[in-house]
């Protein structure tokens, strides 16, 4: 059974730091890009973050550029998503997706979800 399980959300004050880990079992996601949505109270669901398979390539909603950073260690089958600088409107769930390419993220679909991590940033 193919699972990806996030980890690290939290409650966190405005400009404050969370690191999200997203571990995927069942099978390995080496040559599968990974990323991260997220979906706040009331809002669609929308696209944050990618990484390609390799790591060479990654793509950030302009919300959240220079501020997260996405990466991967295939070896732990794991994705990372370091957000810096939180702001209240990054308050949501947060998903972890699997595609088989970044395209199909950023176009807003996945074809693994994990099951989401809360974030809260208070002002």
């Amino acid at each position: 059974q193919v699972q990806l399980v996030e980890s690290g959300g939290g409650l966190v004050q405005a400009g404050g730091s969370l690191r999200l880990s997203c571990a995927a079992s069942g099978r390995t996601f080496n040559r599968d890009a990974m990323g991260w949505f997220r979906q706040a109270p009331g809002k669609e669901r929308e696209f944050v973050a990618a990484i390609s398979w390799g790591g060479a390539s990654s793509y950030y909603t302009d919300s959240v550029k220079g501020r997260f950073t996405i990466s991967r260690d295939n070896a732990k089958n794991t994705v990372y998503l370091q957000m810096n600088g939180l702001q209240p409107e990054d308050t949501a769930v947060y998903y972890c997706v699997a595609a088989s390419n970044t395209l199909t993220m950023r176009e807003g679909r996945g074809e693994y979800w994990g099951q989401g991590t809360q974030v809260t940033v208070s002002s």
